[in-house]
């Protein structure tokens, strides 16, 4: 299982870096947010994957006892809420440059073949 995770997370952040580099906005922001993904997934997986461990720990069972650290979980539900934040607001930022400027690309700049 955790060969799929780093599989997943390298296919993310290549993806992710791919599509950054790009001459559109569009194709940047994709980009960005496969790249957020990737680290949420990261993020995640530094947890350790348990299975079937014990969300709760009673004072009876305190002995050793595999159980799910929360604090990943609750590092990646931040990531989340804050990776939708920037996603729309890095959409607005787009769809505002693209108004302005009239055209989509990261420079500013018209394709010379146009």
């Amino acid at each position: 299982m955790e060969a799929l995770y780093a599989i997943a997370t390298g296919i993310l952040t290549a993806c992710g870096l791919y599509l950054t580099l790009r001459g559109r906005t569009f194709p940047v922001v994709v980009g960005l947010t496969l790249l957020s993904y990737a680290v949420n997934l990261f993020l995640f997986s530094m947890g350790g994957l348990t299975t079937n461990g014990a969300v709760l720990i009673s004072d009876a069972a305190k002995q050793a006892v595999d159980y799910a650290d929360p604090l990943p979980q609750a590092l990646v539900l931040t990531a989340i809420v804050i990776g939708f934040a920037m996603t729309a607001f890095v959409v607005i930022l787009a769809m505002r440059a693209r108004s302005e400027v009239g055209n989509d690309h990261v420079d500013g700049k018209k394709d010379d073949h146009e």
